[in-house]
């Protein structure tokens, strides 16, 4: 699959050495606001009179929430809201099966629900509902507008939605149904490498217990094993509210990527037709950089390390070094932490929203 080629972004701040832990809340907040203090005041500013509509187009598991939810922290959860559309949708299985809260929704669908289905085939669709098949798009509609209606004024990121080519022209209409017909638009585009999605899967761990999530590559415990029987690595939890049991890898991760091509095939496809649509400032973000251009755009500790394990008698060392992919192109690539990349959206943003 080729390649979208977002262009490349700097957040190295000349003359700023200091080195930022950006794997805890209060190290992140020091370090957005050396390497863009001024973007998040303007932001800020902005925010106290005014909202936006950000919709967060990505591959599957590119990081949609954790960006949004990131900028949130930053810029202040009172302003912004991640609004997961998969998320609402699987909330509606606790709706349909109370009878009070199903009536609720029946009476909502009545006023508001305007499609070529019949409402008793939506409920009947909502009872039975498999995720494989997508929802009408107007009962999406319907659906978005009611969360909506429960929400204070906020900036809001929606994502998973548009999530087919057919639904992009009706992403459009949220303004409308929001009542926020001055505020603007905004494509937030990420390009992540399949390679990077590929082994965020695979190696992914889940505690049993607090359903805690790390990753055995990507995401380290405090706590690594090793079992003598299998003669391999693993993780225990080290959630302080958690007992610590050893953590386990879901089924059908070691697959990866392989069960949900067709997925990230459309989603690369959607990003493709969105970049093509006029009147919508479009912010692209780029999880990976080229290794041979790293030292001039990046800081070291911007790059995602990767753990690897070595056992010595009966010891666990634990090495760490920057995590390398190939991208889409086959380039050997640097894929960035979190943080990195929310830099490069604060001050998209900042200038989408044309804040001097």
């Amino acid at each position: 699959m080729s390649s979208l080629n977002f262009p490349l972004f700097k957040t190295k701040v000349e003359g700023l050495d200091k080195k930022f832990d950006i794997t805890f809340p209060e190290g992140r907040k020091e370090y957005f606001q050396a390497k863009a203090g001024n973007e998040i005041k303007k932001l800020q500013d902005f925010l106290q009179e005014n909202s936006f509509i950000a919709y967060l187009l990505g591959k599957k598991n590119s990081g949609k929430g954790t960006y949004a939810k990131m900028l949130a922290e930053i810029v202040g959860n009172d302003k912004i809201v991640h609004l997961s559309v998969g998320d609402m949708i699987r909330d509606l299985d606790e709706v349909v099966a109370d009878p009070e809260k199903r009536k609720e929704l029946v009476e909502f669908l009545k006023k508001n629900y305007r499609g070529y289905l019949h409402l008793d085939e939506i409920m009947a669709a909502l009872e039975g509902r498999s995720t494989k098949v997508l929802l009408p798009s107007e009962l999406i509609l319907a659906l978005v507008k009611k969360k909506i209606a429960d929400m204070p004024k906020k900036a809001i990121f929606i994502d998973g939605f548009p999530r087919s080519m057919d639904q992009v022209s009706y992403s459009l209409f949220f303004r409308d149904l929001m009542g926020y017909r001055d505020d603007p638009d905004v494509f937030v585009m990420i390009d992540v490498p399949e390679a990077v999605i590929d082994e965020r899967i695979k190696y992914r761990l889940i505690c049993p217990l607090c359903k805690t999530s790390r990753n055995l590559k990507l995401l380290a415990t405090t706590k690594p094993g090793y079992d003598k029987q299998a003669d391999k690595f693993y993780l225990n939890c080290d959630n302080p509210e958690c007992p610590g049991a050893k953590m386990e890898t879901k089924e059908g991760d070691e697959l990866g990527i392989e069960p949900i091509k067709e997925r990230l095939k459309t989603d690369e496809e959607l990003m493709k037709q969105a970049m093509t649509l006029y009147g919508v400032p479009k912010i692209f973000l780029r999880n990976s950089v080229p290794v041979d251009k790293a030292i001039e755009l990046l800081d070291s500790y911007e790059i995602t390390p990767e753990y690897t394990y070595q056992l010595e008698g009966e010891e666990i060392k634990v090495g760490e070094k920057p995590w390398q992919v190939n991208d889409d192109e086959g380039v050997v690539s640097y894929s960035l932490m979190p943080p990195a990349v929310v830099v490069s959206l604060i001050k998209q943003l900042v200038e989408a929203l044309g804040l001097k």
